[in-house]
């Protein structure tokens, strides 16, 4: 599947989604960064993050810069994405592996460290950039980057963060940001709904393995609730 960010609203314009697949992007920075298992899926982690954050921005030209330093030995991530679907990035160690989790996953939380800070920088494209700086709740960037999206915007959101790699390289590579907007902030019950169905996408990264595309991911959280994929978005391209 190619890579590919897609927009959505659902519940007359109360519930924003993105979603995007990266596989061949993240697989390009392995290589070209020569990335150990977990330095591939923290990194591919981070660039998908970017990519999804910055798909709010409307102004040609708006950026969004992600810098993750923790204690652990992968030393941090550093991610750069424009709202035009370029998106590049590092990690501090790329040789650096960790052994798995206890139910075998890799380890992304130990090798970024849980104590440290997320910086989130936004260029808006005119004035100056704005900054902002969360602690690190877990190190394993998905988590993080909902604490800051609730704590410094205020905003009710999930984000799911997924990438599956072997030694044959990044097999798939993707994220989901579902986003409660203002008009919809009060209505507990669809909230409730919301986490309920985002719990269950912790199948996430097989969803993207078994080549179910976003659209159809999308149908499945939210398609009873008058979803709408914006046209505008349906083909945009994206790149390392």
């Amino acid at each position: 599947m190619a890579d590919q960010l897609l927009r959505a609203t659902a519940a007359d314009g109360g519930i924003r989604i993105v979603g995007t697949i990266t596989t061949d992007l993240v697989e390009t920075a392995r290589q070209r960064h020569n990335l150990t298992y977990v330095g591939t899926a923290a990194l591919g982690r981070a660039m998908s993050a970017g990519l999804l954050l910055v798909s709010s921005m409307k102004r040609e030209g708006s950026r969004i810069n992600l810098r993750i330093k923790g204690d652990g030995p992968l030393g941090g991530v550093l991610v750069d994405a424009g709202l035009d679907g370029a998106v590049r990035g590092y990690v501090d160690d790329p040789s650096v592996e960790v052994p798995p989790t206890e139910n075998g996953k890799l380890n992304v939380g130990g090798a970024i460290g849980r104590h440290g800070y997320l910086y989130v920088v936004r260029d808006v494209g005119y004035g100056q950039p704005y900054s902002s700086t969360v602690e690190l709740i877990s190190g394993e960037i998905g988590e993080d980057l909902t604490y800051y999206l609730a704590t410094s915007e205020q905003t009710p959101s999930a984000l799911v963060l997924g990438v599956f790699v072997d030694e044959h390289g990044v097999e798939a590579s993707g994220g989901l940001l579902v986003q409660v907007m203002p008009k919809a902030a009060r209505d507990e019950s669809l909230i409730s709904l919301l986490e309920s169905r985002v719990a269950a996408l912790a199948d996430f990264t097989p969803k993207l393995r078994s080549n179910q595309t976003l659209p159809e991911i999308f149908e499945a959280l939210v398609g009873d609730l008058d979803m709408q994929i914006l046209p505008e978005a349906e083909s945009q391209a994206i790149r390392f």
